[in-house]
């Protein structure tokens, strides 16, 4: 077989695989996260003539070698929970089920029937899930698992404060000269109590105070409420508190014998903010309650779960708190081209292939993940239409050299006597 026609079959092999690559970027223009190829011609071999002679060199066998452009996509907007998209640098990491930890710029994830939340290939998509409402990313990954089912358990109130303004003007023993103010907490089981703070004023600028709770809530109640607490609140000519001072310590109000069974407790009344400013005040203003707070949650249940800012993942409850449940994790790779490509927009990790460094999106060389959105493929229909244009000319180019070959070979058979 002469040279000319080894040249046109390879360039005819080489122009075909550089078609088929085009037609693989083409059916994935709108393949979430989708990476276009590129493709390269190179020579593979060339001989000598004539003993070697730089003037006749015969061209060398093509190949056609493809490489994988790991540029930024488009990032849309989609609002479905589950779906992220990488900014920047970065790969999302999973866990095949076969236990190989692959990569991946495709976010369009779900949550399977244990919660697991997992790429469309199965895999487990990694992270790190909180515990106890801690978020340790300086732990190992993991599948991140979210609480699809799950009931927040209450918390018992262990501390509150009521920030009120008690009539300085007021006369003792006159119907101003008692005030008092609800607040209601919550048990270890997540049942509510309301007790209620009542002050009465014995002289100027001296109040004693009570915190009652109705018997009902009691095992051993008595009468229609009963006395938690009782002592003496102390301002100064300004209509500051002085006593208890800003040093005390909060006033402890224990509760036992739940008549709900729940377990006995003991509820912190701070006097003070964080600062050290009293939360009450006596100044010459009819008495009333401006603001109260306390830190006991109810049982609640899952409303709804979500990738938000950064990779957090958020769980939204019934009682209106919001807690972070997990955090996805990004892989950074210094040579992502290097990577084998395993199918569905999945990649691992080869022999050449930077080993990648795993940490929280916007540290080191890592990007940003946006919630709720997912990165476009990065083909270009008007690129690829003209390559395929290209190809198809030079297809047809390697086709008329062996067509003329093929002629040339039959003209010097027929030569012969």
């Amino acid at each position: 077989m002469s040279t000319a026609l080894s040249n046109a079959l390879a360039g005819l092999s080489a122009n075909a695989q550089a078609i088929n690559i085009v037609s693989a970027n083409m059916s994935n223009i709108n393949t979430t996260g989708y990476k276009n190829q590129t493709v390269s011609f190179e020579d593979l071999m060339s001989q000598s003539l004539n003993g070697g002679n730089s003037a006749a060199q015969a061209g060398g066998n093509t190949v056609a070698i493809s490489s994988r452009h790991f540029t930024q996509g488009s990032v849309q907007t989609t609002g479905q929970a589950y779906d992220a998209a990488v900014q920047g640098n970065g790969f999302f990491v999973l866990q095949s089920p076969a236990g190989q930890q692959v990569y991946s710029r495709a976010g369009t994830f779900s949550v399977d029937s244990s919660g697991n939340l997992i790429a469309p290939g199965g895999q487990n998509v990694q992270g790190w899930n909180a515990s106890a409402g801690v978020l340790d990313t300086s732990a190992a990954l993991s599948n991140i698992t979210l609480p699809v089912n799950g009931i927040q358990a209450p918390k018992a109130t262990s501390t509150f404060s009521v920030s009120a303004n008690l009539n300085a003007s007021a006369a003792v023993g006159s119907s101003d000269g008692t005030f008092s103010t609800p607040i209601q907490i919550v048990d270890a089981q997540g049942g509510q109590h309301v007790l209620t703070i009542t002050y009465t004023e014995t002289s100027p600028d001296n109040w004693g105070y009570q915190v009652t709770i109705p018997s009902s809530d009691l095992t051993s109640g008595t009468g229609s409420t009963t006395t938690l607490s009782s002592g003496t609140l102390t301002f100064n000519s300004s209509g500051q508190l002085t006593t208890p001072a800003a040093s005390a310590k909060p006033i402890a109000i224990q509760i036992s014998g739940l008549a709900n069974g729940a377990a006995d407790t003991t509820v912190n009344w701070n006097l003070y903010d964080a600062k050290g400013n009293a939360l009450l005040t006596s100044f010459n203003q009819p008495s009333s309650n401006l603001s109260s707070q306390q830190n006991g949650t109810l049982a609640s249940q899952v409303t709804d779960i979500s990738i938000g800012t950064n990779g957090a993942v958020h769980a939204n409850y019934s009682d209106g708190t919001s807690v972070t449940v997990a955090q996805l994790a990004l892989a950074s790779v210094l040579n992502p081209g290097t990577m084998q490509d395993l199918g569905n927009n999945i990649y691992g990790a080869t022999a050449a292939t930077a080993t990648p460094t795993v940490g929280m999106p916007g540290t080191g060389a890592r990007g940003q993940i946006v919630g709720g959105a997912l990165e476009s493929s990065t083909v270009d229909i008007a690129t690829e239409m003209t390559h395929l244009l290209t190809y198809e000319r030079g297809y047809q180019a390697d086709s008329k050299v062996i067509t003329t070959e093929d002629e040339i070979l039959q003209a010097t058979i027929a030569l012969k006597p």
